[in-house]
């Protein structure tokens, strides 16, 4: 009897798996015609095994899955949408997707440095230090002679393609350091200690890859690192460097083009074959919130400028380009900020893809590490994902206009973080105390607003969360399940070389 039950329900289930959808009483709904339409769209797509001629990788700096999860929401929302539905471009399913584990050799939570180093060489690296073995240690240059690794960038270069980076932080900053440089330390981006004679500061490794051939173009912020200490900067700062060199003029001298705003931006030659040195700011670009248009490309347009001048060498191209005001906003608790330049990110990976041809360039967009960030609940859709959490309406899709209270009486934003400048505990006589602070609509999602966390910290923190990544073009199907984040560098080196 048992048996002839388990057939029943067996022959019962085969019969409802392979009825006509159609004949569901569900089958109307747009939700299940969508459903429909994203199967079929990844049962088409094809694997692309072409060899790889040109390679973008766009990092989002500090944009886990957490952080790419309110961009979305944002971008929707900017656009009137309730948001939760919304699609970024590279969230399409043209993109194969796979999850990234971003720890460092020595460190659960990931440093920037070492993870861009992973994806740049091949192997997981240690905190603080760029593309150095395993036996190399922070701060000690004595370690560096050795153990120096060959970049993707080095690699690509001896193919005969061109080298470009991009970015919104320091071209000297961690992540496009780790496309030409090798320090034992991310922070000596115009000097190294005393009797250091094994590495040189990362804005000389940069002219020096630029003079070697190996870095044709880039483009960003952190002219301060370049100029002398007492030498004013072309927007009226001063310079930093200790040895009194002035690497800017060394770059013209080597033949190169220099930028430093958006009209010397615009008279750029972008033939392909005159180095570009582009340094908007004394340090980080502007946030994109903040930015003036005369005064600072967009994240987009720098990618323009690369694509249109790398694209120049028949034999293809390798640039990186980050946004790396993501992090510095996140770092800040300052969701708002966070979320404008998510966006920016956002239309920039579009840019990239419509200037390029799926058949010969692998485009990858991933993150070098998540943070603190977290998500309360339960919000009804359309919340503002920068203000205060509504309820669940009883009817209709979007929320109630009632404001979601917690025990304490009081509204709650729908993002927090779990440590920063926002803790509402606040450091008295007697150790930390405090209680959450009433908060308007209004307060909450204003430009500047910091949210509020829990333990207090003066920056907040990564957090050693998964990131994703996404790719398109040559390979990209190799991005798979949850992978290390070095294995990016092997799919990379895999699409240039597969024949």
């Amino acid at each position: 009897m048992k048996r002839t039950l388990i057939s029943a329900i067996a022959l019962s289930a085969a019969t409802a798996a392979s009825a006509p959808t159609a004949d569901l009483p569900q089958a109307g709904s747009e939700w299940f015609t969508a459903g429909q339409e994203a199967i079929q769209a990844i049962l088409d797509r094809q694997d692309n095994t072409n060899t790889a001629k040109n390679v973008i990788v766009l990092v989002a700096d500090g944009n886990g899955v957490g952080t790419n999860y309110a961009t979305r929401v944002f971008a929707g929302q900017q656009e009137g949408k309730l948001g939760e539905e919304h699609v970024l471009p590279y969230e399409t399913p043209d993109y194969h997707a796979a999850l990234v584990k971003t720890y460092n050799i020595n460190a659960q939570t990931p440093d920037s440095a070492p993870t861009a180093g992973a994806m740049n060489t091949g192997v997981k690296q240690r905190f603080n230090l760029i593309n150095l073995g395993g036996d190399a240690i922070h701060d000690d240059c004595s370690t560096v002679a050795g153990n120096e690794l060959t970049t993707f960038a080095e690699i690509v270069s001896g193919m005969e393609k061109s080298v470009g980076i991009v970015s919104t932080a320091r071209v000297t900053h961690a992540t496009p350091a780790a496309v030409y440089s090798k320090t034992a330390n991310r922070n000596w981006e115009d000097s190294v200690p005393e009797g250091c004679d094994t590495q040189k500061d990362i804005a000389a490794q940069l002219i020096d890859q630029m003079e070697a051939g190996v870095i044709d173009f880039a483009m960003g912020g952190g002219r301060r690192h370049f100029v002398p200490e007492g030498t004013q900067t072309d927007e009226g700062g001063s310079g930093r460097r200790a040895d009194g060199v002035n690497l800017i003029e060394n770059a013209t001298g080597l033949g190169a083009q220099y930028a430093w705003n958006t009209e010397t931006f615009n008279a750029l030659t972008l033939d392909g074959e005159t180095p570009i040195l582009a340094l908007f700011n004394d340090s980080h670009m502007e946030y994109e919130a903040d930015r003036a248009d005369d005064d600072e490309p967009s994240l987009a347009e720098m990618t323009k400028a690369a694509i249109e001048y790398l694209s120049q060498n028949e034999n293809g191209y390798y640039l990186e380009i980050e946004a790396g005001r993501v992090d510095h906003a996140n770092h800040a608790g300052n969701a708002h900020r966070t979320l404008v330049d998510g966006v920016a990110f956002a239309e920039a990976v579009a840019m990239a893809d419509e200037l390029t041809n799926d058949e010969d360039t692998l485009i990858i967009v991933t993150a070098d590490h998540e943070h603190s960030i977290a998500f309360n609940g339960y919000c009804g859709r359309g919340t503002p994902i920068l203000g205060l959490c509504y309820d669940v309406a009883q009817q209709g899709d979007k929320h109630s206009d009632e404001l979601v209270l917690a025990d304490d009486g009081k509204p709650y934003t729908v993002i927090g973080y779990l440590n920063g400048s926002g803790s509402v505990l606040v450091e008295g006589e007697n150790g930390y105390e405090g209680s959450r602070p009433d908060v308007t609509q209004d307060e909450a999602t204003d430009l500047d607003y910091v949210q509020q966390a829990l333990i207090p910290k003066s920056s907040e923190s990564h957090s050693g969360e998964d990131v994703a990544v996404y790719a398109k073009g040559p390979w990209a199907h190799l991005f798979d399940g949850t992978l290390e984040q070095n294995v990016i560098f092997h799919v990379m080196h895999h699409a240039v070389t597969a024949e």
